[in-house]
């Protein structure tokens, strides 16, 4: 059937208002002193839009702490462990439509209603939804529902024959990188032949999903007073120089040298400071060798910072101890990445659902998907209405038009028509 476009009805559009207009950035986002997230609100609104259709809640809680300790999960995360009610702030949702039908009969939508920080006030002009989550990713789980109710307007086998499978989760912002929702769930089961994550990629479908590793180089000397700045370790030169020296010593790769933090005051020499960088990659082996990259050119470019400033007055203890006040930390290391290479899913997407794919030479982006990596039987692509950087997501602005959201909508009724006629026959 060919289904160009599913508007919102007027439920749909004041459920996305209401999300809206709900603040759902984690603590990551905000900060320790920042208003608690009314995430848990938000999904038990989502759900109960939901029961309309059909589904009901299978799973309402938060990850267990016992389940945080791991090598891969990000040093923030597990920092923040000790804040009052930073896991139970933050629960993730499973709801169901239909029995518990094997994987086999089962798509899996993945969607997100926690969000950055910051945006502007939520409203609708007629044309656009405005306000922070509008199209990453509170926009495109309302469509989502949209794009249901028209797929089983169209096949009533869907709940029945074939189940759906939706997590609504928390921590995919903030630098989580997904350990606080998505991947305890796919890690308990709640997947399927085909999973969705419900993200911005101009409803094309994107079967790769990047990861980052994030090292932070610390210095950790003497201060000094501006009086006699030789007596101290001054991270502030010793760190621009690291910063250079990497830059250099990592290009063409994509690193991103990242935040450089000493000091505010004129007159002091910060003995103390740090340097971060990004690197991303899209494939295991890739980041292993940043890693090792990263490593080396440190290495390189302490030595070349003692030779450089060695002899002169001013850095000489900077030089001489730069080896033993600096260090390495990686505050994220050894997540997996996203390349589904599953014949049968594409095929289903491009030829029946009529979802063109994304560009081969267009970079993935980094979202929960990674979690989908070496699961098997599973067809895993990233696929949403909107573009992340054209409808301002993670700045202010973000909107969603509503014209996007129908396209995503119908796309979603393509899909589980498409779905369903490929596991039951066509018309069911």
């Amino acid at each position: 059937m060919d289904v160009d476009a599913v508007p919102l009805d007027a439920a749909e559009r004041d459920l996305l208002l209401r999300l809206l207009r709900l603040p759902t950035a984690g603590p990551l986002e905000t900060g320790p002193a920042g208003p608690p997230p009314r995430l848990r609100e938000a999904q038990e609104q989502y759900a109960r839009a939901a029961a309309a259709l059909g589904f009901r809640t299978v799973r309402h809680t938060s990850v267990r702490p016992a389940e945080l300790d791991r090598a891969d999960v990000p040093a923030p995360v597990r920092e923040a462990l000790g804040l009052p009610g930073f896991l139970d702030g933050q629960p993730s949702l499973v709801l169901r439509l239909g029995p518990g039908l094997p994987a086999s009969r089962t798509v899996m939508f993945n969607v997100h209603l926690d969000t950055v920080a910051g945006g502007g006030p939520a409203g609708f002009d007629g044309e656009r939804f405005h306000g922070r989550g509008a199209i990453d990713a509170k926009g495109p789980a309302v469509a989502l529902l949209a794009g249901l109710r028209a797929a089983r307007a169209c096949r009533p086998a869907i709940g029945r024959e074939v189940g759906v499978l939706i997590q609504a989760v928390a921590g995919e912002e903030g630098g989580a990188m997904g350990v606080l929702g998505t991947r305890p769930l796919v890690e308990r089961g709640y997947v399927g032949r085909l999973n969705v994550f419900c993200e911005p990629t101009g409803v094309r479908f994107l079967p790769r999903s990047t990861a980052a590793a994030t090292a932070r180089i610390v210095v950790d000397g003497d201060h000094a007073v501006d009086d006699r700045p030789a007596a101290g370790h001054n991270a502030t030169v010793l760190l621009g120089f690291l910063a250079q020296h990497l830059a250099r010593a990592l290009d063409p790769d994509t690193v991103c040298v990242a935040g450089l933090h000493t000091g505010t005051r004129h007159n002091q020499v910060y003995g103390r400071g740090s340097l971060l960088l990004n690197l991303p990659y899209a494939t295991p082996a890739t980041g292993r060798r940043l890693e090792r990259d990263l490593t080396r050119a440190l290495d390189d470019g302490l030595a070349a910072f003692a030779a450089a400033f060695g002899g002169t007055a001013l850095f000489a203890r900077t030089a001489r101890d730069a080896r033993a006040v600096t260090r390495l930390e990686w505050r994220k290391r050894g997540l997996p990445v996203l390349d589904d290479r599953d014949a049968w899913g594409h095929a289903l997407l491009r030829d029946r659902a009529g979802i063109p794919p994304w560009p081969a030479g267009e970079p993935a982006f980094t979202c929960d998907a990674i979690w989908m990596a070496g699961v098997g039987g599973a067809c895993t692509v990233v696929l949403g209405p909107g573009d992340l950087a054209g409808n301002n997501a993670h700045a202010e602005g973000e909107f969603a038009r509503a014209a996007e959201l129908a396209g995503f909508a119908a796309a979603v009724a393509r899909l589980m028509i498409a779905f369903t006629d490929d596991r039951i026959g066509r018309g069911a």
